[in-house]
């Protein structure tokens, strides 16, 4: 079987669909990713055949934007969401995903939810599409937001109008989270059979440390796309973390240089990039801007979050999770190194939230593994005659 994934955004709507992907290629299947062209070179370090959706863009390290961050906007958040996605993102996406899907010749679509343009591409060509969920909390995606824009888009590609949204689920619906985090205000109603999957693994690679050390240790890391955008909060993290009396691993991205924040205390590293596996392991607590795979990384390893959301899903994410007592939430713009110290400090020392968090861990260890999701996807693909 030939499968097509497809995503759009950045790379937390890619990483929740590499198991997926993986256990895919793992069965014999044949597997491409569709993306934006600024990402194929990692979709193609990751092992998959990458087809661009856009020109790529040039790669390298960025300045840092040290311009002031202001009040993160939940509602805001979605509006900024269903004009890039339900809109722009839908309107590229629905043209260039058709050209793949006539020259690559999918058995069957694979996307990630927040690809609205994917979905339409194979409506218009018939090819049957299953949704991987990367919105952890489930608030961001607003139907109200999203109809019109996507109801243009439709009109442009010769689809009947779809006044429900039933593209939004169309399918087989496959979930790399726990069923516990989703909000139950979600304003998407999942199908009943929606599947949920551990999608993470439990091994890990070499590691910064060994873990003989009776010292704690704090993980701090904004993500791969608001790590440069983040203003000071670097630096005030960094004040923050310092005073905590644990060690400290904090990574700025590879668009980010370490040298930018300058010397530190032995018990404080500063790096571009440093694999989560190989992190979370050792973790105690991670602060976070609370992206959806950050925080259900953080959760699989049963470690509560010190969270500051700086928008998209993060806003969401955040309410929920201190909801369900696994985080405590500060405000990005206003947040001072002495509030996240004492953050920090006295969530290392929350037995309650430190025992929540292992409950939740517990559940996404108990969930099937991503294998399972195969007779699913392959229980989409027509009967050849």
């Amino acid at each position: 079987m030939r499968i097509l994934f497809t995503f759009i955004g950045g790379l937390g709507h890619f990483d929740p669909m590499v198991p997926v992907a993986r256990a895919s290629v793992a069965a014999g299947h044949d597997v491409a990713v569709a993306c934006s062209g600024g990402l194929t070179a990692r979709v193609g370090a990751a092992g998959f055949q990458a087809l661009a959706t856009s020109v790529p863009q040039p790669a390298g390290q960025r300045a840092r934007d040290l311009t002031p961050i202001a009040p993160v906007d939940a509602h805001a958040a979605e509006i900024e969401f269903a004009e890039n996605f339900a809109d722009k993102g839908a309107r590229r996406h629905a043209g260039a995903i058709q050209d793949h899907i006539r020259a690559w010749r999918p058995d069957i679509l694979v996307r990630d939810e927040a690809d609205f343009g994917s979905a339409i591409a194979a409506e218009v060509l018939g090819v049957p599409v299953a949704t991987v969920l990367v919105l952890a909390s489930g608030m961001l995606i607003r139907p109200d937001l999203i109809s019109a824009p996507l109801a243009a888009v439709r009109t442009e590609h010769g689809l009947p109008p779809d006044v429900g949204l039933s593209m939004l689920t169309r399918g087989v619906v496959l979930s790399p989270f726990p069923v516990s985090f989703r909000s139950p205000h979600s304003p998407v109603s999942l199908p009943e059979a929606t599947f949920a999957f551990r999608g993470g693994s439990a091994e890990t690679g070499p590691t910064l440390r060994a873990r003989t050390s009776s010292r704690r240790c704090v993980y701090v890391t904004l993500g791969t796309v608001f790590n440069s955008g983040s203003g000071d909060l670097f630096d005030r993290l960094l004040a923050g973390v310092t005073e905590v009396e644990a060690d400290v691993v904090v990574t700025v991205g590879r668009d980010v240089d370490p040298a930018t924040f300058g010397p530190q205390p032995d018990h404080v590293r500063v790096e571009s990039f440093v694999p989560q596996a190989d992190l979370l392991p050792l973790a105690d607590l991670v602060v976070s801007h609370g992206g959806s795979g950050t925080l259900m990384a953080t959760l699989a390893h049963g470690l509560p979050s010190v969270l500051l959301p700086l928008g998209a899903d993060q806003p969401h994410n955040a309410a929920r999770a201190e909801a369900l007592g696994l985080a405590r939430t500060l405000d990005a713009a206003t947040a001072t190194p002495d509030a996240i110290r004492r953050s920090v400090d006295d969530l290392l020392q929350d037995r309650p939230a430190l025992d929540r968090t292992r409950q939740v861990a517990h559940e996404i260890r108990s969930l099937p593994s991503v294998e399972h999701t195969l007779p699913l996807l392959e229980g989409l693909q027509a009967p050849t005659h």
